[in-house]
């Protein structure tokens, strides 16, 4: 077997091909675009470059076939709470069924780790936001999110069989949209919109800068410290909505205030993979055309949810329940959705998986993000529950 470092443009497509070279049989995969794969290890585009640094590798057979790829990376930014230990990255892992293949790509990603003084490696993750290609797909191999890792069965045995162990599970939930929610959300709707401070709007896009705005100022809030997120900055948000804004339907984006200020947000978009899954990767001109015509022509019965949070301050006083009861009454009574899938919540974070569970959804698939200590005889710690 041949190692060959990712380093210039064919061998950056390589590093595509054999991703759908090796998937491109297994029921439910999704081509993902080409250009998000390519901005993670652009150092102009991924900001995770300025406190990291990466490599990747393609492996080819003894007759010089391409069978499986790997990246990894160090980002100094990458904590997670209760951790003992620096910590690198491997991702974008394919490999054909066979241990030795694995063995030989875990063998360098970690050599290559140890040599800038990391003591484990968890994967398979993204090097930067968590939002994406973050965990291996391990339950529920149907066509998958925008954004997120699927991957053939075997790949969990390839890695268990190497020594990693689960760091976390990660869940996604769903649910019929027109099933009605437990009486209680009613209850505590009912309870906060007898009070005026309290109002809610869904997302307008002849006023994006607004709920740009509004939806940093949550973010900061309810998410920036937790589980490694750090704060956005407005200009940050502004591109990623500008970006979201040619396929975004303001009616499934919802926001809540208290006296005006912003307290909740409710950020979903329609399943773009339902469109992305007819551009064999690419996305031009050409393809965005092709997208508005499936957009307006055939559009989609399934939605998902990106990110829900509250302020802290606000947190378990009912405030949830009216933020999804106001987004309800449009979204299941105006609009064509039929289905809902929310982006996974971590093993460790008990109050989101409440609130998934007590809105009566399933569980859709199940991803996990392992863990290898370089030192074996040291104690594996799964990662700490949130409070």
């Amino acid at each position: 077997m041949e190692l060959v470092i990712v380093n210039d443009k064919r061998t950056a497509k390589q590093f595509l091909d054999v991703h759908v070279q090796l998937n491109k049989d297994v029921p439910g995969w999704v081509r993902p675009l080409d250009k998000d794969i390519n901005a993670v290890f652009d150092t102009k585009k991924n900001k995770a470059f300025r406190h990291g640094e990466l490599i990747r590798w393609l492996l080819k057979d003894d007759n010089g076939k391409l069978i499986g790829r790997i990246a990894a990376f160090v980002n100094k930014k990458y904590k997670n709470k209760g951790d003992e230990q620096p910590t690198g990255g491997v991702g974008f892992f394919d490999c054909i069924n066979d241990q030795q293949a694995a063995n030989f790509l875990f063998d360098h990603a970690r050599d290559w780790l140890k040599e800038r003084g990391m003591e484990a490696m968890d994967g398979p993750i993204n090097f930067g936001e968590r939002n994406n290609w973050w965990g291996l797909l391990v339950e529920g191999f149907h066509e998958p999110l925008y954004g997120m890792n699927f991957n053939p069965p075997y790949y969990k045995e390839l890695m268990e069989n190497y020594g990693f162990k689960p760091f976390f599970h990660q869940y996604c939930y769903g649910l019929n949209v027109k099933d009605r929610v437990q009486d209680k959300f009613y209850a505590r709707h009912a309870a906060i919109s007898a009070d005026p401070a309290f109002s809610s709007s869904h997302l307008k896009k002849n006023n994006m800068e607004k709920y740009v705005r509004d939806f940093v100022h949550v973010y900061n809030k309810a998410w920036a410290g937790h589980g490694g997120n750090k704060e956005m900055a407005f200009p940050q948000a502004m591109k990623l909505f500008k970006q979201m804004k040619p396929v975004m339907d303001e009616k499934i984006v919802w926001f809540i205030y208290h006296n005006n200020e912003p307290i909740g947000a409710w950020l979903n978009l329609p399943s773009l993979n339902e469109y992305f899954k007819h551009m064999n990767g690419k996305f031009g001109p050409l393809q965005m055309l092709k997208l508005l015509w499936l957009k307006w022509t055939r559009g989609t019965k399934t939605f998902t949810g990106i990110l829900f949070g509250i302020v802290p301050e606000f947190q378990g006083k009912g405030a949830d329940a009216y933020m999804i009861l106001e987004g309800g009454a449009i979204i299941q009574h105006k609009l064509q959705y039929e289905k809902y899938e929310m982006q996974w919540i971590g093993d460790f974070n008990p109050k989101m998986i409440n609130m998934a569970e007590s809105l009566g959804t399933t569980i859709t698939r199940r991803l996990t993000t392992y863990r290898y200590l370089f030192d074996r005889t040291k104690e594996f710690k799964r990662h700490p529950q949130l409070a």
